[in-house]
């Protein structure tokens, strides 16, 4: 068993190296370097990078611009996973090569939900009576 508790958090080193290897796929997918030219014109970005903890496999949590990811995006992004696993490989220096797991980002869908939740004139109401002073008499 290792030293570590299995239910504590990420260590630095993998929070770090998942860091790096946003940064790389980042670029990537800024500059348009892919092999399959269904993925040109597609605004991606690459939101968050957890790593395992032998850092070989990197579940990489992607979200188009102005899209919603779908599994036909997520199967080309799989497709292209060989080509981004060497450009990553050539920007983070690694042992190994990590395997690139690809997964829709849903927060930024779920942060746009809560803030039209949160403009709805019921809610507003109901938050504007919280916040005035009560009458002391």
């Amino acid at each position: 068993m290792s030293k570590r508790a299995a239910d504590a958090g990420p260590s630095q080193r993998m929070l770090r190296v998942g860091e790096e290897v946003r940064h790389a796929l980042s670029a990537v997918f800024a500059r348009g370097e892919f092999r399959d030219p269904a993925l040109d014109g597609i605004a991606l970005t690459a939101t968050e990078v957890r790593a395992s903890p032998d850092l070989k496999h990197m579940t990489v949590f992607v979200a188009a611009l102005g899209k919603p990811v779908s599994n036909e995006l997520l199967k080309l992004l799989h497709a292209e996973q060989p080509h981004l696993r060497h450009a990553v490989s050539q920007a983070v220096r690694l042992k190994f090569a990590p395997q690139l797991h690809f997964q829709p980002d849903t927060a930024p869908d779920y942060a746009l939900k809560m803030d039209l939740l949160m403009k709805q004139p019921e809610v507003l109401r109901d938050l504007l009576a919280k916040n005035e002073p009560e009458d002391p008499e």
